[in-house]
């Protein structure tokens, strides 16, 4: 299979690279290194098969001749991050809106696969939990910046399905819900990371809110897995499906795990919405997935539970630690004597 991954030197892209040529598949990656990260996919250079190009979805020119070059698209291409999105809500809607039209204007000419990447977040005031992928969609008002993503993504979601009804692009939609795992960043916002770095440098970890607000951990893994098994099946065209773990923990008790796991004598701290994004920010008070939809079709479970992702991240943090140390004069009085004897 020849595959197109755009945001392909991101978290879930690079790792979705990784796995589409562990099997054979040939893979492109279009990034403009925005959110992305060069490091990402630095291992996969000189692979067979791989290739890749920084630059825009928005160029189309190239856009389309690389979609032209493959089978599938799996888009992946965002603006992530509340932090981000907060901070600048017209690229978010720009990036999001513009680059996913791109995409399918460009697939529709030779109906090519494109899997669409959405997020729970179009779920989201609803309170009928766990979240459905038939439930109504509550978002809030307009005056506030924090809905701009979740509603970007739903009209991506409205356009992936509009194309497919019109123009028989065979289109298929994830909605994802908070996946974590290796190489992810906290420099948007993204919590396991944030918390991990702060409690292994010892600062205070910064809860937003209360803390009371609950969220369900998805293994970057089982996402990539569900990715696959969906591209490969022909009932899973024209459909919306969640991809996540219904595993449910408060962000005070992560971080509180976090706290244990890493043996850290950091504080604890509440900041409150206004402070950590801005005024009357409102915020999910539980997102939980329903994946019966999924299971029911391709036979998704997640395999890897909390526990386990929090000791692979935490591992990884400290390794990468321990390689940024500045070496000591005493250590490297020693290296150099090994290196002259």
């Amino acid at each position: 299979m020849r595959t197109l991954i755009t945001g392909g030197a991101g978290f879930i892209g690079s790792h979705l690279a990784e796995a589409l040529l562990a099997r054979g598949d040939e893979v492109a990656v279009i990034d403009d290194l925005s959110t992305g990260s060069i490091d990402n996919i630095e291992h996969l250079k000189g692979r067979p098969g791989f290739r890749y190009v920084i630059d825009s979805v928005m160029n189309e020119p190239l856009l389309a001749e690389m979609i032209d070059r493959c089978d599938v698209v799996f888009h992946l291409a965002a603006a992530v991050g509340v932090r981000l999105i907060i901070e600048a809500p017209t690229r978010t809607i720009e990036t999001n809106v513009g680059g996913t039209e791109a995409v399918l204007r460009h697939a529709a000419k030779k109906r090519r696969k494109v899997v669409v990447a959405s997020t729970s977040e179009v779920y989201g005031k609803s309170a009928e939990v766990p979240f459905r992928e038939d439930a109504d969609l509550v978002l809030g008002p307009t005056s506030k910046h924090r809905w701009a993503y979740a509603c970007s993504k739903m009209l991506d979601e409205f356009l992936a399905l509009a194309y497919h009804a019109e123009k028989q692009v065979p289109v298929v939609i994830v909605r994802f819900f908070n996946t974590i795992g290796p190489r992810q960043t906290g420099r948007y916002g993204m919590v396991v990371p944030r918390f991990v770095a702060q409690a292994l440098a010892g600062d205070p970890i910064t809860v937003f809110g209360d803390g009371t607000q609950s969220r369900s951990f998805t293994y970057v893994g089982d996402v990539v897995r569900a990715l696959i098994a969906l591209v490969e099946h022909p009932g899973a065209v024209g459909q919306v499906f969640n991809v996540g773990n219904g595993e449910e923990i408060t962000i005070r008790a992560l971080a509180e795990r976090i706290r244990a796991m890493t043996s850290s004598t950091s504080p604890i701290v509440t900041v409150p919405y206004d402070q950590a994004y801005e005024a009357g920010f409102e915020d999910m008070p539980r997102r939980v997935p329903d994946i019966a939809k999924i299971r029911a079709l391709v036979g998704y479970e997640p395999r890897v539970q909390l526990h386990d992702m929090l000791c692979e991240i935490i591992g990884e943090a400290e390794r990468e630690a321990v390689r940024r140390r500045p070496v000591g004069r005493a250590a490297q009085a020693a290296v150099g004597a090994v290196i002259g004897s």
